[in-house]
């Protein structure tokens, strides 16, 4: 009997545990913007509506069970059957039917009001009445494209806060999903097709929430999806706008002989065929096959999993594979000295946007 009460009390626990796990930068349960607060809304009506299915019917079943048990009413004895009760029909009918109205009602209303985009369809539309962000998702990286301002990133999305974002995602090999999940959402990428829907930062609570939201891959798309992370950096409205310029006039200069010897190693080693080092980058998109590099000295994380410090971007400059499987720098990669990934880590350390 101890011992079940041990077990028992150790399942109670679990709950509380689990409740903890989430983090505000990454937590669904943690709702950081317009859309993830009703998807949040959502989430909690349906659960207190099952919650509340399930306790009644555990009541009944339990009351059952030990009102008619055997051992009370004796083996011969029969309970007086219910079927065809008209009252009971009509409640057992009537109370589900309600409950699917509660539920479907508000969740009608959100998913309509979630995928109205039609303000980024405008004719003459600036970037001051509807920000749109072009978002294409890669094996294993992300690139996103603000057309109004006419620039490039990867891997890092900078966003303002507390206005709608605009998103236009598709794919240039298979099936993605891009996900956010303190801001809500979560929307395949295809080849074939634009998706399009859009996304709120709220400043108070990304502001709690630190620096950086973490962004996934939420589709199974190869070996390394598990390892398809990006990061979102919500800035106020004038810290944003101080930003696209900075990346519109952006000019890079190596201030340094090592870095200096990294731009003519990045030269050599033909990095340039795939990797643009400036923002403005006017190739087609078929032709940008590789995550864009001018604002790496800026980002946390280096293959967005790993802290962009001197080990991790050295040890990934040498072997990407052994990082993120699977990844198109594999197989013609150069090898690398000690001395040339010194020369290329000071290289890409400098190219940062500045207001010039």
């Amino acid at each position: 009997m101890l011992k079940r009460w041990r077990l028992l009390s150790l399942l109670a626990l679990v709950p509380l545990l689990l409740s903890g796990c989430g983090k505000p930068f990454l937590s669904t349960l943690k709702p950081a913007g317009e859309v993830a607060d009703k998807q949040y809304d959502l989430t909690v009506l349906s659960t207190l509506i099952m919650v509340v299915v399930v306790a009644v019917v555990a009541v009944i079943f339990f009351y059952v069970i030990v009102r008619f048990r055997r051992s009370r009413i004796g083996e011969d004895t029969i309970p007086k059957q219910v079927e065809g009760n008209r009252f009971l029909e009509i409640t057992w009918t009537v109370i589900p039917i309600l409950l699917l109205i509660i539920l479907v009602i508000p969740v009608v209303i959100d998913t309509l009001a979630l995928a109205d985009t039609s303000p980024m369809d405008k004719k003459n539309r600036k970037a001051e009445d509807a920000l749109v962000i072009n978002v294409r998702a890669n094996l294993y990286w992300w690139e996103f494209e603000y057309p109004d301002y006419g620039f490039v990133t990867s891997q890092e999305l900078i966003v303002p806060t507390d206005e709608r974002v605009y998103f236009k995602l598709k794919s240039s090999d298979v099936k993605h999903s891009f996900w956010i999940p303190s801001a809500g959402g979560k929307i395949d990428t295809n080849t074939d097709n634009d998706n399009t829907f859009f996304l709120t930062f709220d400043s108070k609570r990304s502001k709690e929430a630190g620096e950086y939201f973490f962004g996934k891959c939420a589709e199974l798309c190869g070996p390394s999806h598990a390892l398809m992370d990006f990061k979102v950096k919500p800035l106020p409205s004038k810290e944003f706008k101080q930003w696209t310029k900075a990346m519109k006039n952006y000019k890079h200069t190596t201030d340094s002989g090592l870095a200096a010897q990294g731009e003519e190693l990045f030269k050599e080693k033909n990095c340039l065929s795939c990797h643009a080092v400036e923002p403005n980058d006017k190739r087609a998109e078929a032709a940008r096959t590789a995550p864009n590099l001018a604002t790496f000295g800026e980002r946390v994380k280096v293959a967005g999993i790993k802290d962009a410090n001197k080990e991790n971007i050295k040890a990934w400059l040498k072997n990407p594979d052994s990082i993120k499987p699977g990844n198109k720098m594999t197989g013609t990669y150069p090898k690398l000295s000690d001395a040339e990934t010194d020369a290329l880590y000071e290289y890409l350390k400098g190219l940062k946007a500045e207001n010039k």
